[in-house]
């Protein structure tokens, strides 16, 4: 392994998940394999708390998989040879073809830092807006909403109007599960002043156990829920007439195309019932400090921008907005989503909150000093790489992203970019798989060797700092962007660290702004080296001194308290939202509605979070949830594999029967890709369809068709060294994932069983156990130590103690201990059962015994246990595993009474 320098003073950063931005203490002892983590408790937005996957950040450092040199044509080179072919290449495209025929294609993993430079360099040099970002994916639609509503992408909401609100309304989100620290805020307010929870979603979910009210509406049907509240709170005492007419336009408008239906008509088209419907509206028309919660399940529609201009037509109906405790509150998905629309990441953006219009545009070539400067918008990402397919983009630089996996329909993105003349991509680790189809591959830095700002969901920027020495000849994306601007003739990258590029933004925002403008953060303009490294963690607006906070923009940073906006004249507008129809609809070809979305310990493609076994172990393969009664219609039985298909692509899955999801509807995680499944990318069965104004692609509504499948046998192995591609081919369906020691794999096939388990482990000593005509167990062992071990079964899914048979590649193994690896079981039974909390590694049996040896709620079943202790995440499984155990117990004292 390369070694590295490390910082043994404890440093402060951010960690680099989702958007809630919570701060990081790291400790880098030893040869810096693994870092000492824990929450900031000075930290504003996180207080000290971390999920999962924030906890286990100190596993995901090594150098495994790493990219470290660049490489050209498939031969690592030099810097120079790198950064001329990516120069000359894009040069070539734009003199032929001219400057909309490259693209740069970025990501909200980006520090602001990064994407400044890579803005600048396409809008303000190249002068082409092609330059996106896998944030048009998660937040583009609320982008819309915002700008239609108050005239800028304002987002109005703190993290502490969590505490502050006397109900909170969530919808399209699983909290629980993708927010889990601010979940853990509102349940501490829930408790503390009883704080009410809604949550609209179509599925059960984590979130949904800790509800007051779960409205389980029907796939898409969420602007007709929310056009008959606002219609409803229009006519009640709830409507605040001095608001409307002092501060808002085209009230009118927007009511006549929300209608006025009855219940019974709103529970028709919503699925949801009456009595519920009725006490959802009740609760938000008397109730002033209601703060409206939603993420992806409102964006990633074909309405998506619809969808938030309803909810937000319900706050502006009311005048609850820019007050504590009150408002819409978008929550971002990624650690700097945020950051990425401040910049001007997105296409239709041009900077700093900036769009093309012909005074912005003059504004920004003057800041710049420019020759030439993009006009209008750009490619969103559907359409730029429907370009890049037919050829209108010869040269596409992608960059801290995975489109191969993340994109809608994925297998044509993947046919497009092998096509393309020259595609860069710029990543941390070499077996992602878009990075396998780049022509020139660029190593970067990863989190913990970057140094930069990302802003959360709360407008609230903080340092990520590094605390590791960039291996081999990994660079920053910004020095690389640096590199390339300069080989190709331009003036204005000469920049020598992250603060210098901070500082020039900065002073940008505060340009001819005068708080006309609501991003601004002129008061960082002058920011040196040494203060830039001390930043605290700050909220904008943060205007120069003597400047105003602009438009509604207090210095206690909340906007809209004085009922001002960023539209011409000064007013909110209300936004017509009439309901339409999915862009495809299930039919008798593809009759089960898609929903796709996280799981808790996973992050997108996994290329950080699949490198630590404990994330892994709560649910290490992909899987489909379908509902009883669909299962055994189309009879499947628990834990089958099923053939997920669509107009556009297939998968091949884990069947999860639950009634946590409707009939008729189905949930797929987005994380597996080809590095740990043979057939899992999600995304290639997503349709193309987007939102006609954000260009946000429909995620949540796909119809497919669901199918089992019946393969000879199927199988669960552990070993010490990762299977070789060549082994795995042999099977019709595997899944890989880490375990402590080495690796975990599901597999399944219809070769001879026998011929499976040799496979596997050919090694003349290993010793072999049949199991009748069913099945075979087979392991090799090095003295004491397990090398590896396979179970195969004839008659249905392996049964056997997973998570044991993991943990014994670390083990010293006896005689006795080895037959028990044969059986699948440990030789006392189950000890550990399938793992619950990932953080600290309790399993199912533990809790269970906690149980029944008298634990009577989750702070109980904690304190015997550890589980549900560090991030609370597993708090609402833990609850359902009490539930569950409690009827048993009771079945079984009523069986026995009889």
């Amino acid at each position: 392994m390369i070694g590295r320098t490390t910082s043994k003073a404890e440093i402060a950063t951010t960690c680099p998940y989702c958007g809630v931005g919570c701060g990081v203490l790291v400790k880098t002892p030893g040869d810096a394999v693994r870092a000492e983590v824990r929450g900031d408790p000075d930290h504003p937005s996180n207080k000290g708390r971390l999920c999962s996957k924030g906890s286990a950040l100190g596993e995901t450092i090594d150098l495994d998989e790493r990219l470290l040199a660049p490489v050209v044509d498939g031969l690592e080179v030099e810097w120079d040879e790198a950064i001329a072919r990516v120069a000359d290449g894009f040069s070539t495209a734009i003199a032929e073809h001219g400057p909309d025929s490259v693209a740069f294609y970025v990501s909200g993993q980006f520090l602001t830092e990064d994407y400044y430079v890579a803005n600048k360099l396409m809008k303000g040099f190249i002068g082409s807006a092609n330059i996106d970002t896998n944030s048009r994916l998660c937040m583009a639609s609320s982008v819309v909403g915002h700008k239609r509503a108050f005239g800028a992408d304002t987002v109005p909401g703190c993290y502490e109007d969590l505490e502050l609100a006397d109900l909170v309304v969530m919808v399209g989100s699983n909290f629980a599960w993708c927010h889990p620290v601010l979940h853990q805020r509102l349940l501490e307010a829930q408790s503390k002043r009883g704080t009410r929870i809604v949550v609209i979603d179509p599925r059960r979910t984590a979130t949904t156990e800790a509800a007051d009210l779960h409205l389980p509406i029907r796939a898409g049907a969420d602007v007709r829920l929310f056009n008959a509240l606002f219609a409803h709170l229009a006519r009640s005492a709830a409507r605040d007439d001095t608001f409307i007419e002092d501060h808002t336009r085209d009230l009118n408008d927007a009511l006549l195309q929300a209608g006025d239906l009855s219940l019974t008509a709103v529970s028709e088209q919503t699925g949801i019932p009456e009595k519920d419907l009725r006490t959802f509206f009740e609760w938000v028309e008397k109730t002033e400090r209601t703060l409206t919660i939603y993420s992806q399940g409102v964006n990633q529609s074909s309405d998506g921008s619809d969808k938030v201009n309803a909810i937000l037509n319900t706050h502006l109906v009311t005048g609850r907005i820019g007050r504590p405790g009150m408002g819409p509150f978008s929550i971002t998905g990624q650690p700097n989503a945020m950051g990425g629309r401040e910049v001007g990441g997105l296409a239709n953006q041009l900077v700093a909150h900036m769009d093309f219009a012909p005074a912005d545009v003059d504004r920004v070539e003057r800041f710049w000093k420019v020759p030439v400067i993009a006009q209008r918008p750009g490619l969103k990402a559907v359409d730029m790489f429907d370009a890049v397919a037919d050829g209108r983009i010869k040269a596409i630089w992608i960059m801290a992203t995975n489109p191969v996996v993340s994109m809608p329909d994925a297998d044509r993105v993947r046919a497009a970019l092998k096509a393309c003349p020259l595609v860069v991509v710029s990543e941390v680790v070499s077996t992602s798989d878009t990075v396998q189809l780049a022509d020139i591959a660029l190593p970067a830095t990863a989190w913990g060797e970057k140094s930069g700002t990302v802003t959360n969901s709360e407008r609230r920027i903080s340092r990520q700092r590094s605390f590791l020495r960039a291996p081999g000849e990994a660079r920053h994306d910004w020095q690389a962007l640096c590199d390339v601007a300069n080989r190709m003739g331009f003036v204005g990258f000469d920049f020598e660290s992250p603060a210098q590029i901070f500082a020039e933004y900065a002073a940008l925002s505060a340009f001819e702004n005068a708080g006309t403008r609501d991003f601004d953060i002129g008061a960082y303009a002058g920011l040196g080296g040494d203060a830039y490294d001390a930043l605290l963690p700050f909220q904008w607006p943060q205007p120069a001194l003597g400047q105003r906070a602009g438009r509604g923009g207090t210095l206690d940073h909340r906007f809209f308290a004085d009922g001002r906006f960023y539209t011409h004249d000064g007013r909110a507008c209300f936004v017509p939202t009439p309901p339409g129809n999915p862009a495809a609809a299930p039919d008798a070809t593809f009759p089960f509605v898609m929903n796709t979305g996280r799981v808790r310990d996973h992050w997108h493609s996994m290329t950080r979070t699949g490198k630590t076994p404990r994330l892994s172990s709560h649910m290490a393969e992909p899987f489909v949830e379908i509902h009883p009664a669909d299962a055994n219609h189309a009879g499947i039985g628990e834990a089958a594999l099923v053939r997920v298909t669509s107009r556009h692509g297939e998968a091949v899955l884990r069947a999860l029967i639950t009634d946590r999801v409707k009939k008729g509807e189905v949930f797929v995680p987005i994380h597996w890709t080809d590095r740990y499944s043979a057939q899992a990318r999600v995304d290639a069965l997503v349709a193309p369809h987007v939102d006609p104004h954000s260009g946000q692609p429909e995620f949540k509504f796909t119809p497919v068709h669901i199918a089992s499948l019946a393969p000879a046998w199927f199988g669960f192995g552990v070993f010490a060294d990762e299977p070789g591609a060549e082994q795995l081919s042999k099977f019709d369906y595997w899944a890989l994932a880490r375990a402590p020691g080495g690796w975990r794999l599901e597999f399944a096939g219809t070769a001879a069983i026998d011929d499976a388990a040799t496979a596997l482990i050919a090694h003349a000593d290993a010793v072999s156990l049949g199991i009748g005509e069913s099945g075979v167990a087979r392991a090799q062992f090095d003295g004491a130590r397990l090398i590896a071990m396979v179970k195969l079964s004839a008659r249905g899914p392996v049964v056997a103690d997973r998570s044991w048979l993991a943990g014994q590649l670390t083990a010293s193994q006896s005689l006795e201990s080895r037959f028990a690896i044969l059986a699948g079981r440990p030789p006392g039974g189950e000890v550990t059962g399938r793992i619950v909390c990932s953080c600290l590694g309790v399993g199912m049996n533990v809790i269970r015994a906690a149980v029944l040896g008298g634990a009577a709620n989750d702070r109980e079943i904690g304190a015997v246990t550890g589980a549900g202790t560090n991030c609370g995440s597993c708090k609402p499984e833990l609850r359902a595993i009490l539930e569950s155990l409690r009827s048993d117990v009771g079945l079984m004292e009523e069986v026995a009474a009889e």
